[in-house]
């Protein structure tokens, strides 16, 4: 499979890829299909992706109203974040006809079939925290840039 690079309307480059055949059984080939995983997995593991679901959980929400709720991201940032996750259907955009406009987000259904896998998810980290954080500390002090070849 050949990646070629191109560049998108907001300057980032990405992977473009063409569509692959499918096998004589009609199937997709399984690179193919882990590429697509992959790419997938790397959206809704994305952190901003994450939090961003997890706000839109119980509620409709405003661009203002989703920028205040998820701490520490950019404008810029919630922008593509929302983009992204429009475009793979995860979430809706509705914009009302007022002034000034007043545009409206939402879980599609497909969306918040995400929420019990982010919300577990949520759970094992809250779960492991200090478990991990004591692991980094002891990695942290056994790893030391002095002890490194």
């Amino acid at each position: 499979m050949t990646l070629s690079r191109s560049t998108s309307p907001a300057g980032q480059r990405r992977d473009v890829t063409p569509p692959a055949p499918e096998d004589a059984g009609g199937r997709e080939p399984d690179d193919e299909v882990c590429r697509q995983v992959l790419q997938i997995l790397a959206l809704i593991g994305d952190k901003w992706s994450i939090l961003v679901i997890g706000q839109l959980r119980n509620r409709t929400l405003r661009f203002s109203e989703l920028h205040r709720a998820v701490t520490g991201i950019s404008q810029r940032m919630l922008t593509l974040t929302l983009r992204q996750l429009e475009r793979d259907g995860l979430l809706s955009r509705t914009v009302h006809p007022s002034v000034p406009p007043r545009v409206d987000y939402a879980l599609t259904p497909l969306g918040e079939t995400l929420l019990d896998s982010v919300a577990a998810l949520a759970e094992w980290a809250t779960t492991h925290r200090q478990e991990i954080n004591s692991n980094r500390r002891h990695y942290d002090a056994t790893h030391s840039p002095q002890t490194q070849p």
